[in-house]
C-alpha cells in the first residue's frame, strides 16, 4: 500500500506558537520535555519520571492530558514545582474554536474543570506559558 509523507509540525510546539506562547525563550528557558498525558502518573504503564519532570526548570508540554490534568498537577507540585507556575491550556488550536485559558499549575484543575476543557487541548507548563503574543 503507498503512502505518503507530508511534512509538518506537531501539535506540541504548533498549538503553544499558536497560542502566543514560544516553548523555549532565551532567558527565561532553555529545555522543553515533551510528554504524553495518556497515562497518569503513578500508573503502572507510566514511563515518565514525574518527580524528574517536576525538579526542570524548563517547559512541559502535556498532550493528550486535559482529562488527567488534576493528576499531572499534583504529581508535578508533589515534586516540588512551584504552585505559582503558569499553565496555558490551549484547546482546538489552529481552529476558529481555539481558546486558550491561563492559570496557574495550583488552580490548572479546577480552572480546567471550571472552563470545561474538552480534548483536543494540548497543557503548556512553565514561565513561557505565561507569555502573551505582545510578550513573545
Amino acid at each position: 500500500m503507498p503512502v505518503t509523507v507530508v511534512p509538518g509540525i506537531s501539535s506540541s510546539i504548533s498549538a503553544p506558537a499558536l497560542a502566543g506562547i514560544p516553548v523555549t525563550h532565551r532567558g527565561v528557558t532553555h529545555e522543553v520535555v515533551i510528554a504524553s498525558g495518556h497515562v497518569p502518573p503513578g500508573h503502572p504503564d507510566s514511563l515518565t519520571d514525574w518527580a524528574a519532570l517536576a525538579r526542570l526548570r524548563g517547559t512541559i508540554v502535556l498532550m493528550m492530558a486535559v482529562e488527567r490534568v488534576d493528576a499531572f498537577a499534583t504529581a508535578l507540585l508533589d515534586g516540588g514545582r512551584a504552585g505559582s507556575t503558569p499553565v496555558a491550556l490551549i484547546e482546538n488550536a489552529s481552529l476558529p474554536s481555539q481558546r486558550v485559558l491561563r492559570t496557574t499549575l495550583a488552580e490548572a484543575a479546577q480552572t480546567a474543570t471550571e472552563q470545561q476543557l474538552k480534548p483536543p487541548a494540548i497543557v503548556v507548563i512553565g514561565d513561557v506559558a505565561g507569555f502573551t503574543d505582545a510578550a513573545s
